[in-house]
């Protein structure tokens, strides 16, 4: 073989193996007209059509050995509205836009698009509801709107995706209630919406990461006692009710925030040293009453303030203090009657405690240095609140 016919011929196969397909092409020039770079970006400086192989040069695109459009991150800083024309592409697999001010719907299409693995449109200014063409994604393994403005209820078949493994739809106007979750996720997202009604009956097992904070959700969270594997929950500026169940306190929970709703009781028989170094607890803001359970005292910051608890202190919560396992005890505003402290102990500087607001004598040093800003600074509760609740409490 000469050496001219093996240079054409490499020409050829590279061609073959490289060069656009025209109806993605088509879809590429379309997705190019609806896009702008806002000043400051020049994302689509690299996007000329004139070139013989966008593959090798756009940004943002990869494509097959065939010449087809597998992967389109757009962004970030474009404006504009994303062309339905981004359904012509049916062997991609990953569809990402970079934070912006795109606005306007969803491609409406997604039924052509069987091969979709990854959908991240976040942070622009999407607007309308969940297109039901999504029900056919099958292979869908990750789908994140966040910070957007879609509305509209959630599609019941969202929660259904046989493969879905995260779904992130965090500060939109989703509303109504959420629907049963059948799909293996271990990633739910859906904080800052309008969700109301109880949790649905099930989640399923795998769940890790489960924030629905800053809804309208009410009932209890017993549904939620299966979840062995949750690392962080978020359930804060909610309406839940009733108690904590006890398999939350896992050995495997980080962070728990489930501050300022209208939870009841914790419960006391929580097995010692299950929390886990490091993790968080927050159930400030809510009704519970009873009192503080020792094993609590494993987190490295802990938020009981502005409920109903009543009783001692107990003593594993000071010695978690001096040892430096918890740097931040707020217990104020509640009916607390007693912090057993020795005169001769002395706070680590990395401390934050707050003990204001209770029905005890407190060294003012000790209970109300550390405290918030805005905690008034009262030491202790009138006595004549501790009496008619402690008297209410004894005859109810």
């Amino acid at each position: 073989m000469s050496y001219t016919l093996f240079l054409l011929l490499l020409t050829l196969v590279h061609s073959t193996f490289s060069s656009l397909a025209p109806t993605d092409r088509a879809a590429l020039e379309s997705v190019r007209g609806s896009l702008t770079d806002m000043p400051g970006s020049a994302f689509f400086s690299s996007w000329d059509f004139a070139v013989s192989d966008p593959c090798s040069s756009f940004s943002g695109l990869t494509c097959s050995s065939l010449g087809r459009v597998t992967g389109l991150s757009l962004g970030p800083n474009l404006s504009g509205s994303l062309s339905p024309s981004i359904s012509n592409l049916t062997h991609l697999t990953q569809l990402i836009l970079y934070p912006g001010s795109v606005t306007g719907p969803l491609p409406p299409r997604f039924d052509s698009l069987p091969l979709l693995r990854v959908i991240s449109l976040t942070r622009n200014r999407l607007t309308g509801p969940i297109p039901d063409s999504l029900s056919s994604l099958l292979n869908l393994h990750t789908l994140d709107l966040s910070y957007n403005q879609l509305s509209g209820s959630l599609p019941p078949f969202l929660t259904t995706l046989p493969q879905l493994k995260v779904l992130v739809l965090a500060s939109n106007h989703f509303s109504n209630n959420l629907n049963p979750v059948s799909s293996p996720l271990f990633h739910l997202d859906l904080k800052l919406n309008q969700i109301s009604g109880e949790l649905p009956p099930a989640f399923p097992i795998t769940l890790r990461y489960l924030s629905l904070s800053g809804n309208s959700m009410e009932g209890t969270i017993n549904a939620l006692e299966p979840l062995t594997e949750l690392i962080y929950i978020d359930l804060s500026m909610n309406q839940f009710t009733g108690a904590i169940p006890n398999s939350l306190f896992s050995p495997t929970i980080s962070t728990m925030l489930l501050q300022r709703n209208n939870f009841t009781s914790i419960a006391t028989s929580i097995a010692p040293s299950l929390l886990p170094q490091g993790s968080i607890v927050d159930l400030s803001h809510n009704s519970i009453s009873g009192e503080l359970p020792p094993a609590l005292a494993g987190a490295e910051a802990l938020f009981l303030n502005n409920n109903r608890l009543t009783g001692d202190i107990p003593e594993e919560y000071v010695k978690s203090l001096i040892n430096g396992t918890t740097k931040q005890l707020f217990l104020q505003h509640n009916y607390l009657t007693r912090f057993p402290w020795n005169s001769g102990l002395q706070l680590p500087d990395s401390v934050s405690l707050c003990l204001s607001y209770n029905c005890m004598e407190t060294d003012p040093i000790v209970g109300l240095s550390t405290c918030p800003i805005e905690v008034a600074p009262l030491l202790s509760r009138p006595a004549s609140q501790c009496s008619r609740f402690y008297n209410h409490s004894s005859t109810g």
